[in-house]
Parts: C-alpha cells; sequence; structure tokens
C-alpha cells in the first residue's frame, strides 16, 4: 500500500511553540505547512520512551475509560515514559488525522525519542494502525473500540510491531467485530481482549483497562529498548 501521504509532504516541523504552566503538561503548537497541530506533551527528563494519545472522531481532547489518557500520561513518567496527546486538526478527516500523528512523532523524536507507542479511541484506532505502519520508530499500538475503516493497513505492521485490542461486546456505536476483524488480519505479535459488558467507551472496566493498557505500554516499549541495544 503507498503511504496516504503525498511526495508534496514534508515531516519537517516549520515551527514548534511550547508554554510552560502550573499544570503538569506542556501546550505544545507544531507548526506545518499544512496547518498547525495542538498537543499536549508530558515530558520526562532524558526520555527515549514515549507514547502518543489519541481520541475518536469527535476531535478535542477526547479520551476513553474514564480519563484513561491524562491518567496515564502522568503514570508512566515513574517508568521514564514521555507521553504527547494529540488534537486532531480536522476531526473525522482519516488522512489528516493520521498526519497529525505523524507530525507529533516527528517532534518527538526531534526530542530524542526513540521508542514510541502509539494509542487510540474509536476512529483513533485506525489513525495510529495507519500512522505505525508508516514509521519504523513505532513499537507497540494499542487500538481501543476500533473501527475497521483504514485499519486494514494492519496486515503491514512489522513483526517488531505488537498490536493490542479491547472492545467492549455491548458497543453501541461500532461492534466487537471490528476489532475481531483487525485482530484476524494482523500478524504476531498480537493480543485482544473482549469486556463482556462494557460499551463503546469502555467507561465500565475503566480501571481494568488502565492497568491493562499501562502493563502492555511498559512491557513493549522497555522489550524493545533492550532488544534493540
Amino acid at each position: 500500500m503507498q503511504p496516504i501521504y503525498d511526495e508534496s509532504f514534508e515531516m519537517r516541523l516549520q515551527d514548534v511553540v511550547v508554554e510552560p504552566q502550573e499544570e503538569t503538561y506542556y501546550p505544545v503548537k507544531l507548526v506545518t505547512r499544512r496547518g498547525s497541530t495542538y498537543g499536549r506533551y508530558y515530558p520526562v527528563e532524558n526520555a527515549e520512551k514515549a507514547v502518543i494519545w489519541v481520541g475518536g472522531a469527535g476531535g478535542g481532547w477526547d479520551t476513553p475509560a474514564r480519563g484513561l489518557y491524562p491518567r496515564l500520561c502522568e503514570d508512566l513518567r515513574s517508568e521514564a515514559i514521555a507521553s504527547l496527546r494529540i488534537r486532531y486538526r480536522y476531526p473525522t478527516h482519516f488522512a489528516d488525522s493520521v498526519l497529525d500523528v505523524l507530525t507529533g512523532l516527528t517532534y518527538l523524536r526531534d526530542e530524542g525519542i526513540k521508542y514510541l507507542a502509539l494509542v487510540g479511541h474509536s476512529f483513533g484506532g485506525a489513525v495510529v494502525i495507519q500512522a505505525a505502519t508508516q514509521s519504523p520508530h513505532v513499537y507497540t499500538v494499542v487500538a481501543l473500540a476500533t473501527q475497521t475503516g483504514g485499519a486494514n493497513a494492519v496486515a503491514e505492521l512489522a513483526t517488531r510491531c505488537s498490536l493490542l485490542l479491547l472492545h467492549g461486546m455491548v458497543d453501541q456505536v461500532l461492534p466487537p467485530s471490528c476489532s475481531q476483524q483487525v485482530y484476524q488480519q494482523a500478524l504476531q505479535p498480537k493480543h485482544i481482549i473482549l469486556y463482556p459488558d462494557a460499551n463503546h467507551g469502555l467507561d465500565e472496566v475503566a480501571d481494568e483497562v488502565y492497568h491493562v493498557v499501562r502493563d502492555w505500554i511498559i512491557q513493549h516499549l522497555n522489550r524493545s529498548s533492550v532488544t534493540l541495544i
């Protein structure tokens, strides 16, 4: 499959604006020829590992599972893992949303990050799968209640990039068969968990999702960094 961006697209950032504040993240503005992508950066001094987090097609700072993203952005710092939350420029525009993630990835690489995980919910699940196929620096992907549209690229993930799929069995937005289909198309290493009583936002199993995602990211980013030393 050809990359979704054309040859005229340059991943080189034109400018980065970081504004320190009292909260624990830094608002980041990543300026490119295609507009500005906004992020919330949770830095860790001398970090070599980081996670990019994106929500669904609703845009904004969407997060599933009762605040899963900000909670893990904070907690993973103790494991020397930085985080960058991305807000889409054009929610529901798949190609542009993938470019938002790749722009964030470029920023983190410039910050010294070598090993990356991507996490996306719903529409964002397909976004991070597609983005991971286009970067050799992504070592694991977590797709939460993912859609199938755009996720067929999962078969192109190299064996260096693991995949975790979580989905609620009573999801009223996207049926669990979406994650099951993506799982069938993916190569190893991969893992899927279906929650019998959880809906699309996974709020009903928020604590369990927190621990599963946290442990998965730590395990797979640590394994990647040790393997490649």
